[in-house]
């Protein structure tokens, strides 16, 4: 993966490229300058949301995080502004359609809306640390779950990971300068992409509980608002299990 030759702009560093890495993320943390993007071809300690492993074949994902500023519309739309990012790329690089599902997945609704990317937000006082993992070249047999795919998988063979990271970082660009708070155009952007909103929802919360309901919006702070039993209520973190009509 030819990384090192993506010229990103501004605002971004000259991009980071690694042969190995535990963590794009920790290796972020660790020096967490305005701008800076680290990518590595081998992940061996990604994670997900919640602590979750990410693990990938080598050579087959893009593994990058980047160091944003809060935006406008404020800490809790960055992993969904990145994710809206994301999903402009992978069409723009691929043709691929995709779907954002709240807070930080990227679906293909047309390979049974399996997940093809995640994303991960940590905060430093710098600003947010956003990791990004997106399985591009895995042939299905090698991926982890039958839940996941890949753009190989989904009937979009040979695209090149550098082309994917030069056009995420370009719409990550673009979006965090559309964001001009929760009125505005990014903001709006997402919600028409979000797969989640009008969809019946399993709702599971860190501490175990399970809320059921229907998935009306995403509010102003960027949470998932869910009606139950007439109640609406927003939820700023937990699993979304998009309940399929019976």
């Amino acid at each position: 993966m030819d990384a090192a030759s993506v010229t990103p702009g501004d605002p971004w560093l000259p991009v980071e490229v690694f042969d190995r890495l535990g963590s794009t993320n920790d290796e972020l943390r660790r020096d967490p300058r305005p701008g800076r993007v680290v990518v590595a071809d081998v992940q061996e300690a990604g994670r997900g949301r919640l602590g979750r492993a990410w693990t990938t074949t080598p050579g087959t994902a893009l593994a990058v995080s980047v160091l944003v500023p809060v935006p406008a519309s404020g800490a809790g739309w960055v992993p969904l502004l990145a994710g809206l990012a994301l999903h402009r790329a992978v069409t723009e690089v691929s043709g691929t359609r995709t779907a954002l599902k709240w807070p930080n997945d990227v679906l293909v609704p047309g390979d049974g809306d399996r997940k093809l990317a995640g994303l991960l937000c940590e905060w430093t006082p710098e600003g947010g640390v956003v990791g990004c993992g997106v399985n591009v070249d895995t042939e299905r047999a090698d991926l982890p779950l039958d839940t996941a795919t890949s753009l190989r998988a989904a009937g979009a063979p040979g695209v090149e990971r550098t082309a994917l990271l030069e056009a995420y970082l370009h719409h990550l660009a673009l979006v965090l300068r559309e964001d001009t708070g929760p009125a505005g155009p990014a903001v709006a952007a997402y919600r028409d992409a979000c797969s989640t909103v009008g969809r019946d929802v399993e709702v599971h919360a860190p501490d175990g509980t399970v809320r059921r309901g229907r998935a009306t919006g995403v509010d102003a702070e960027g949470r998932l608002t869910v009606r139950t039993d007439g109640a609406s209520t927003s939820v700023s973190a937990g699993d979304v299990v998009h309940v399929r009509p019976r």
